[in-house]
Formats: C-alpha cells, structure tokens, sequence
C-alpha cells in the first residue's frame, strides 16, 4: 500500500495497481492474493474460511449494536467506529468455549469485555465524566436505571471550549445476534446550563423486555451545545460528544 503525492489523485484501476480514497487519504495498491475458489474449498485454507466466518459474525454483531442505539449514536461516533467494535466483538467471539472454532459465537463470548467500549475516542466517557455513577437492571422486569451523584457541571465534566450547556444520556438495548434483531429505549436529562453551580442527583430509566434471555448493553454519554441567540446548537457538530458502553449483562 502506497499513499498518492500530487496534484491529481486518481480512482480506479490501471494495468495492476489500483487507486482509491480511504479517511488516510488517496492510496494505491497492486493487485493480487489467492484466488477466492481456493480459499472457498481448499484445506489448506481451512483456518482462514474458519476466521472469515468469525470476522463476518463480529461485523454482522457491531451492526446490530449500532442500529439498536443510532438514536444516541448518530450524536457520537467517530468515522472508525465500524471497525473499531468489529474488532473488540471478534475479541469476544473468540473467548467462547462452547462452540468450534469457526463456529464460535457473540453471545457464547465474554461479553463483558465490551464494557468500556467508547463510541467516539474524540470525547471518552471517562475523560469526560468524572462524577460518580451507577446502572442497574432488573432482568425480570427488564428495568434499567442509571443513577448520577449530584455535582458541579464544570467541576464534574470536561468540556471542549465554547461549551455553554451539556445533556446526559443512555440507553438500554436488548440485542438477539443470532437473529439481528434488538429492542431499546433511551433516557436524557434536559439541556442544562454548564456552569459551576450544585446540580441535584440524576436518575434515567429505560425498560428492555422483561424475563429476556437476549445480552443487554447498557451505555452513557454526554451531549455539548453551546446557546446563540437563545438557540441551543450542537458544539463543533458533536465531534466531542461521549458515548460508551457502562455495562453488560448476559443471561
């Protein structure tokens, strides 16, 4: 892989390099590898039909995931978002101990190794928020709350500058991998003033199905605006907001 110099930059293919744009820039690249009949049926290609398949269940996982909390997450993701999950689900299809390699699964994994999982590495939860807080869930009635101790806005979160006020919010998704399905809800505070002031204790409750046998994720963030004119606008578009995974819980 070559990075593109120049005043033009070229797409598509010649003779055997190929040309395309990727977040890096313009890159090039000679074409090549084993042919894909091969790797479809020859042994000696048996491993990589066995990682193919649980790379595509981890990408085919992420996706779930990011549908179930697009409402939360078109406010806070960062352009390796896709590839990034993809890579932490795959480290979890690989710590199930029930299934065959190749065959190994999501929700046979561990995961509770997605907790901590940021959606946007431009604003992290955890250099972000710093006051205490709780989450919990009932499985059996399917309720979730997460709970914030009351503090000092500008004492308690670091915001980007320009910040004039701040949301929090979380969500709760119910998520059937095998089936590519899931079930969601999500809670927010109103916009409130980012300043030095004692704000009172928060508490945000969604319900995912009761008695579920599905994984639940649990995730929290928090949301800048800076006011104009007494309209209230995104800051920077969201490219600080925070959004991360704060618990799992599997049956």
């Amino acid at each position: 892989m070559a990075r593109q110099n120049g005043i033009i930059k070229l797409k598509g293919t010649i003779g055997d390099i190929s040309f395309y744009k990727t977040s890096d820039g313009h890159l090039a690249r000679e074409k090549g590898g084993v042919d894909a009949s091969r790797i479809k049926n020859d042994p000696a290609f048996q491993r990589t039909r066995e990682n193919g398949s649980e790379f595509g269940r981890a990408g085919k996982g992420g996706k779930v995931l990011r549908n179930a909390i697009r409402v939360l997450l078109q406010n806070a993701k960062d352009k390796r978002v896709v590839s990034r999950l993809t890579t932490d689900l795959l480290k979890v299809v690989k710590t199930d101990a029930t299934n065959e390699r190749g065959l190994r699964t999501i929700e046979d994994g561990d995961l509770s190794l997605l907790k901590g999982f940021d959606f946007n590495t431009n604003g992290k939860l955890g250099a972000t928020l710093f006051a205490p807080y709780t989450a919990s869930y009932d499985r059996a009635l399917g309720d979730v709350v997460v709970d914030i101790a009351a503090f000092a806005p500008a004492i308690r979160i670091a915001a980007p500058s320009g910040t004039t006020h701040f949301k929090v919010v979380t969500g709760a998704a119910e998520l059937d991998f095998a089936g590519e399905t899931s079930a969601f809800e999500n809670d927010e505070t109103a916009v409130l003033p980012y300043d030095s002031t004692m704000g009172a204790a928060i508490s945000l409750a969604t319900t995912v199905p009761a008695n579920s046998t599905n994984p639940v994720v649990i995730v929290l963030g928090v949301e800048f605006y800076q006011e104009v004119n007494g309209q209230m606008y995104p800051l920077k578009n969201g490219s600080y907001n925070a959004l991360s995974v704060i618990e799992v819980d599997q049956a």
